[in-house]
């Protein structure tokens, strides 16, 4: 048979300590005829959820065979969720593994052992209820006596142990009254003011560089005007303030107005062309649109996501004008489709004799990878057999076990991918389909709304990558298989593309390679 014991940290003011639990389980065991202990098992954790180290280690050996009853000290030491508890007990009946309580005496083979555990697990449950209700109304009853109902503390202050009110930390309070000079004085944003506390050196509450969304929460924060904000609960002057409440009344309305003209740009459709379509060289991830007030115009950009989070330190890659390029890539696409058909011609031909090429190199690909996988699945497989017989530990089995499971997810993409790419046969457009795309970019380009051309640029712009030779967008080609723009009938994109470099922001090199 096999112990269970677990400690939570709701239960400081419990007799139910590890060391207690153990030592009332091997009495309980030594009192019966031929009882063994061959293992223990034991977490400290929360009983919320069944996704704990030792419960689940206790599982596998359960279903390995290396014991025949699991007992606990208590029901609710197992668990405190009814659904959980019924699971977890089935789970145990599927291995051929029985379970008890030292404390509550109930037979899961007979109906009315079943129905008690029921009972048990309902009360076990209503016990966790109330656990997370006093917790709740304790950090309620210390907000609405001004003091900290605690969590992570506000950066600027510390919390007094003995009076668990805020006090003033005096390295960060500096800091934290120039991000509000910054925000409201300067009128820098929030990224702008954590680019600046980056290039400064200095670090957040946590060690690490600051973004945005950071600035926002403390410049959101009635903390720093003396008041404690907790639920319902709502104390003015509960601590020595950090900011006036004339400034902080400022920093409210300076991000209400920006909120609401930033909510103005998010909801107009095309604002920004290239949203979501340029990718970094350097993080890899993809620009947005952001802007800047100048002194007599707005000033439009694409910024790498990382920088605009985190600032340089997040990423160096430079502001691209948004005006220029997109202007530039609308340029570009209406230019390849005027003398497209020889382009693609050869494209197409070159496309089809590649894939022809390497049809055979493909196959060996895809049954190398899947053997790998099939590799990797059995060592993972004989890695959990040592584990469950005690013959390796978790040390040692653990971290192998997810190197392997890292390394199939990655030959799992791959497979996909060659599968793709034997399935897929590179094809011309439809007849007509040049013809049509070529009015239809003549029009949007000299009359075309600002929707219409960011539609244009969806629909048939895949990607553009940024490079030393300038910006590239890789163009789609359609088929009929899937939409045009809107108003251009039922054709649509192929996996086949086409590649023209935009060198700069001005004139066009037509690629002879396809993609």
């Amino acid at each position: 048979m096999a112990i269970y014991v677990r400690r939570s940290t709701d239960d400081e003011h419990q007799p139910f300590s590890l060391d207690a639990q153990r030592a009332a389980l091997t009495k309980y065991v030594n009192a019966q005829p031929n009882w063994v202990i061959v293992a223990d098992f034991e977490d400290d954790a929360s009983g919320a959820t069944a996704d704990r180290p030792g419960l689940q280690k206790a599982l596998r050996a359960a279903k390995a065979g290396r014991f025949d009853l699991l007992i606990v000290y208590r029901t609710d030491r197992f668990t405190r969720r009814l659904f959980d508890l019924l699971d977890l007990v089935a789970q145990l009946d599927n291995a051929g593994v029985a379970f008890a309580s030292s404390t509550e005496q109930f037979d899961t083979g007979t109906p009315i052992g079943r129905l008690f555990l029921h009972l048990l697990g309902m009360f076990a449950e209503f016990e966790r209820s109330v656990i997370i209700d006093r917790v709740k109304h304790g950090m309620t009853t210390k907000a609405s006596k001004g003091k900290w109902a605690g969590g992570t503390r506000p950066y600027g202050y510390l919390v007094n142990p003995e009076t668990q009110r805020l006090v003033p930390n005096p390295t960060e309070v500096p800091i934290l009254r120039d991000i509000f000079r910054l925000y409201t004085h300067d009128r820098l944003g929030t990224r702008a003011i954590a680019d600046e506390l980056n290039r400064r050196g200095i670090p957040n509450r946590t060690g690490s560089p600051w973004a945005g969304y950071t600035i926002n929460r403390i410049l959101d924060n009635p903390a720093y005007v003396g008041d404690i904000a907790y639920r319902d609960v709502y104390v003015p002057d509960a601590h020595e303030p950090l900011i006036d409440r004339d400034t902080f009344a400022r920093a409210q309305q300076i991000a209400t107005a920006r909120g609401d003209a930033q909510t103005q740009r998010a909801m107009s459709d095309s604002d920004y062309y290239l949203t979501g379509l340029l990718t970094c060289p350097h993080c890899g991830h993809k620009y947005i649109g952001t802007s800047a007030n100048g002194r007599t115009r707005r000033y439009r950009y694409y910024t790498c996501f990382s920088r605009t989070r985190y600032g340089k330190a997040g990423c160096p890659a430079p502001r691209i004008p948004a005006d220029e390029i997109d202007q530039a890539v609308l340029q570009a696409l209406h230019a390849f489709y005027t003398t497209a058909e020889p382009v693609l011609a050869a494209i197409i031909e070159r496309a089809r004799a590649q894939h022809s090429d390497t049809h055979t190199d493909r196959h060996a690909e895809l049954d190398a990878i899947t053997a790998q996988i099939k590799t990797a699945e059995t060592s993972i497989d004989r890695y959990h057999a040592a584990f469950e017989n005690g013959t390796m530990d978790d040390a040692t089995a653990g971290p192998r076990i997810k190197e392997l499971r890292a390394r199939i997810e990655q030959l799992r993409a791959r497979q996909a991918e060659v599968t793709d790419q034997l399935d897929t046969q590179p094809a011309p457009p439809p007849p007509g389909t040049i013809e049509r795309l070529r009015a239809y970019l003549d029009r949007v380009t000299t009359v075309g709304t600002h929707g219409e051309r960011k539609a244009a640029i969806e629909s048939l712009i895949a990607d553009i990558k940024i490079t030393d030779q300038g910006v590239i967008p890789v163009f789609r080609i359609p088929t009929q298989e899937h939409p045009l723009p809107p108003d251009e009938g039922n054709e649509g994109e192929s996996p086949v593309r086409t590649m023209v470099r935009l060198v700069g922001r001005a004139g066009l090199e037509p690629a002879t390679e396809g993609l």
